[in-house]
């Protein structure tokens, strides 16, 4: 058995990652922007693109265990791409090589973006909070107590002395 459908499975994998990783582009952009609806959006085709990556996973996992069993390699865990190039012949090890390097370049940079957009969305998050709190008074500061312990606003009047 060839390894082209093992290939072409690495193949759909490498253009996966490479599609999610450009949307994690987008995401650092929209982030910057801090538009939430588009956020949302990206959000939903990040999912989408993790579900089908995981789809292809099972096919890679499949062809690899298929792939090495023609090749009368018996495993029993989930077999790896370096386990099929380990046991395939010269013109197919250098297209698995050329496609295990590329699927792990491209996991290598969306796992930076990530990393990337995690710490501007922490930012973002504590520009907020900062926000926040200046917006809100601290409650000790927005009344005293009287030395028997009740508290009387900085006016001397209750919330309830107004008129009607």
């Amino acid at each position: 058995m060839s390894a082209t459908p093992l290939i072409t499975t690495l193949e759909k994998l490498y253009k996966l990652h490479k599609s999610l990783f450009d949307l994690s582009v987008d995401k650092t952009d929209v982030i910057k922007q801090g538009e939430m609806s588009e956020l949302d959006s990206v959000l939903k085709g990040e999912q989408k693109h993790l579900a089908a990556i995981n789809t292809v996973e099972v096919d890679r996992q499949r062809e690899s265990s298929h792939y090495l069993q023609s090749r009368g390699v018996v495993l029993n865990d989930a077999p790896t791409i370096s386990q099929c190039i380990e046991h395939s012949s010269p013109e197919d090890q250098a297209t698995l090589v050329h496609w295990q390097q590329k699927l792990v370049d491209i996991i290598s940079e969306l796992k930076i973006r990530n990393e990337l957009n995690q710490k501007l969305v922490y930012q973002s998050l504590q520009f907020v909070n900062m926000n926040l709190s200046m917006m809100q008074p601290e409650p000790d500061q927005s009344t005293y107590s009287r030395p028997n312990g009740e508290k009387k606003s900085p006016t001397g009047r209750s919330m309830f002395d107004s008129k009607a």
